[in-house]
């Protein structure tokens, strides 16, 4: 009987596989795929949800002209003053719908994707970046703040970028054209947000490390960091001064609230488990990455904690969103570390996409992005469209959080909803993200017959929540003629009383 043997493989075989698998290390392949998956992942649902609280100030903000832009960063917003700029232009091209306001956000995501994959290569291997920029698409967080109108996003873009550059300005120290872009990029960054600039505490605990071997290290980074910090230093100024009124309602922080910060930064409490748990397991990787992942994701949480307990507390985890990309290095360097080969480390990536898929469904709600209390805004303004007539006016009840004015105004679109009734000046015209209402609301009338008031809440009677001056007029001259209850708000329609 003739025995059947497996033919021996071929010499040529491994040196093949060697050589395409160093080829694919070494082509764009390595961190586009990184990028089109978590683009992939951002764009899916994208215009869902309903604009949060911060993404209505953004489309407001945005809206206004750049004078108007400009004059209201000298009483509110300093901090997010880039942004507006750059949403000012973005809005002027592409328009203001769900997903023409949220792209930029999605495209930084993406970007951010690929910048980790090229660190990784850097730092670990090509495949622990890999891993890592697959990673990053998974995080929950990712996709809920790839959907967000607001600047977090090219926050993380900038601080994983300027990482990138920092790297490649250690590697090239006499180069000053690197120095130069890192220092752009941080310039870049403190512009975008200041908290995002606690990063250089790590950047500089790599410099100290590296300067063992090269002395001119540390001058090229104190000049190129103290470079992007000046141009950073008038939104400073401003911040500073503008921060208790702004922040006014974060309470300090406990040791508690430090330790409560990681999984909400990655919107998910299974997926921070499994990440943390895969960078435990990089414990054998090279001491520089290790390094330099390590602090970045533990002292800006610490210096931000620390820095709370002062006068103002700064301590809210989107701030410190920009540690994400750090973790998913960690992560993606313990399960390169732990895997054989790529299969494996496939298989463990669906498995934890799997894992984390109620959490991305959450991630794509309707009151996901911090709509208060559910308000139905698209709601209110589909009743009060329906029912609309030529003359008809506005009261809407807005306070902290609520945003009624803008959220209905936005779902009317703009030039097609009734006038406000009781508003002496909008908030663009008083360089305010508040508008100023009429002192003596009888005054402001002008015979409408009709009046629709949008309050929060579910109210039986809704002049119960109007201001006390202009539910006076109102109950005076008008009775209710229908009330519709939404979702965290009520809608009533009055009629002029004969």
């Amino acid at each position: 009987m003739t025995t059947l043997t497996r033919p021996a493989p071929s010499s040529q075989s491994r040196p093949d596989r060697t050589r395409r698998r160093r080829r694919f290390e070494e082509t764009p392949g390595l961190w586009l795929c990184p990028a089109l998956a978590t683009l992939a992942f951002v764009l899916w649902g994208i215009g869902d949800p309903q604009l949060g609280t911060d993404e209505l100030v953004t489309w407001d903000v945005g809206t206004r002209s750049t004078t108007r832009i400009l004059s209201l960063l000298h009483h509110v917003d300093a901090v997010h003053g880039a942004y507006y700029l750059l949403m000012h232009g973005w809005i002027a091209v592409w328009g203001d719908s769900h997903t023409a306001l949220r792209l930029p956000s999605a495209l930084a995501m993406s970007a951010t994707a690929a910048v980790v994959a090229l660190i990784g290569r850097r730092i670990l291997t090509p495949r622990a970046g890999l891993c890592a920029g697959l990673l990053l698409a998974l995080v929950p967080a990712v996709s809920r703040f790839g959907h967000e109108a607001r600047g977090y996003a090219l926050v993380v873009l900038a601080a994983t970028l300027a990482t990138l550059l920092l790297l490649r300005a250690l590697d090239a120290s006499r180069s000053g054209w690197r120095w130069a872009a890192y220092g752009l990029c941080v310039a870049a960054a403190g512009l975008l947000h200041l908290i995002v600039l606690t990063v250089l505490t790590a950047h500089l605990a790599l410099v100290l490390l590296r300067a063992r071997r090269e002395r001119r290290v540390p001058w090229g980074f104190g000049f190129a960091a103290a470079a992007g910090v000046a141009c950073a230093v008038p939104v400073i100024l401003l911040g500073r001064s503008q921060a208790s009124r702004q922040l006014f309602w974060l309470a300090k922080p406990d040791g508690w609230g430090l330790a409560g910060i990681w999984p909400q930064l990655f919107a998910s409490t299974l997926c921070a488990g499994a990440v943390v748990a895969l960078a435990a397991l990089a414990w054998k990787g090279r001491p520089e990455a290790l390094l330099l992942c390590v602090t970045t994701v533990l002292a800006p949480p610490l210096v931000l904690w620390a820095a709370s307990h002062g006068d103002v507390s700064y301590f809210r985890f989107q701030y410190l969103l920009f540690t994400v990309p750090a973790w998913a290095l960690l992560a993606g360097a313990g399960l390169a570390g732990a895997t054989r080969s790529w299969l494996t480390a496939g298989v463990c990536l669906a498995v934890l996409a799997v894992l984390v898929l109620p959490d991305q469904r959450r991630m794509r709600g309707e009151f996901e992005h911090d709509v208060p209390h559910g308000a139905d805004y698209a709601g209110a303004a589909r009743t009060i469209r329906t029912y609309l007539r030529p003359g008809d006016g506005a009261v809407y009840v807005r306070g902290a959080p609520w945003m009624l004015d803008q959220g209905v105004r936005y779902y009317l679109r703009r030039g097609t909803g009734p006038r406000e009734v009781f508003l002496a000046s909008t908030a663009a015209e008083n360089d305010e993200l508040y508008p100023v209402h009429c002192a003596r609301p009888a005054g402001c009338l002008r015979g409408e017959r009709r009046i629709w008031v949008v309050v929060p809440g579910s109210h039986a009677d809704p002049l119960d929540a109007v201001p006390a001056g202009q539910a006076r007029v109102l109950r005076a001259r008008y009775t209710t003629y229908g009330t519709e209850r939404l979702g965290g708000l009520t809608v009533a329609l009055l009629e002029r009383t004969p």
